[in-house]
């Protein structure tokens, strides 16, 4: 049994006549006949009663159209999945990243959509949010992940994918190291790491200005490596977003009182087109298991 066989049948049984069938099918009549013949000494029965130029559908005819219309149905679906994939693998999804939003987490939310569709390509570009809303609305990024903290053009469709802890880290060694949580006041006179360049960074200072607490910076840094590597040679301790803490041999608590956090938001244009890679990332993106 042939596709092409069914889809013969099919037709004919739509238009009952072989003539009109050959011509919707592309074919000649005669090779539309010899198919239908074949199927029908294949099924061991025949499909059509044949009256001159006009044909009927026998019981068997009739029983078998939604059979035949399944195995269709199940072939068109196949193929516009095999489409769907080859187009997958043929336009790069360009990703923005806000250059503030550590990279472990997003690595492997990367690696886990590798695994499921090997092939495509990603392109990953680390920006400010100015800069990543701009390229945004301009085409130039298919989406992007940011914080919008500080409120982005309202032509945008953020969707948040999880939320991010302003923690401290220290040494192991450090007289709050025994604390769950540290209290901003308790940093008072400390010195500190400055990471420079993250929002979540201004929100500190002007807690600090309010409550008159002090902090002596020894060390500044826009680099989340350098701010890292200096703590741990025990320049002091550093404010960091949670999950862009990645050396090891730090020790990290929650900050409170107050609590600061940050949303992480996958962010596209409302109403623009999304090639089928994109679509399958952002798709991906939102059923993802992230932590928070």
């Amino acid at each position: 049994m042939e596709m092409a066989q069914i889809r013969y049948a099919l037709t004919a049984a739509r238009l009952l006549n072989f003539t009109r069938a050959a011509r919707e099918c592309s074919d000649s009549q005669p090779a539309l006949t010899k198919a239908i013949k074949s199927l029908e000494a294949e099924l061991g029965a025949p499909l059509f009663h044949r009256e001159g130029r006009q044909i009927q559908l026998t019981e068997l005819g009739r029983s078998m159209l939604a059979q035949f219309q399944r195995i269709i149905d199940g072939a068109d679906a196949a193929q516009s999945l095999a489409e769907s994939y080859k187009l997958l693998n043929q336009v790069p999804i360009r990703l923005g990243v806000m250059s503030t939003i550590g990279h472990a987490r997003l690595a492997r939310f990367i690696a886990d959509f590798e695994k499921q569709y090997p092939g495509v390509e990603l392109a990953v570009t680390e920006q400010s949010l100015e800069a990543l809303s701009s390229n945004l609305e301009a085409g130039e990024l298919d989406v992007a992940v940011l914080n919008p903290i500080a409120g982005i053009s309202d032509r945008l469709h953020t969707h948040e994918l999880f939320t991010e802890r302003y923690v401290v880290i220290f040494l192991p060694e450090h007289r709050l190291a025994h604390l769950n949580v540290v209290p901003l006041q308790e940093l008072s006179g400390e010195p500190y790491v400055d990471r420079l360049a993250c929002e979540l960074r201004e929100m500190v200072m002007e807690t600090c200005a309010g409550r008159d607490i002090s902090l002596y910076a020894r060390f500044r840094s826009d680099k989340e490596d350098w701010v890292q590597a200096m703590v741990l040679a025990g320049i002091g301790f550093a404010f960091m977003p949670e999950y862009s803490v990645t050396l090891p041999g730090l020790l990290q608590r929650p900050l409170v009182e107050p609590e600061v956090s940050r949303s992480i938001c996958l962010t596209t244009v409302p109403g623009r087109p999304f090639s089928p890679a994109v679509a399958t990332f952002v798709r991906a993106a939102k059923a993802f298991n992230w932590p928070g």
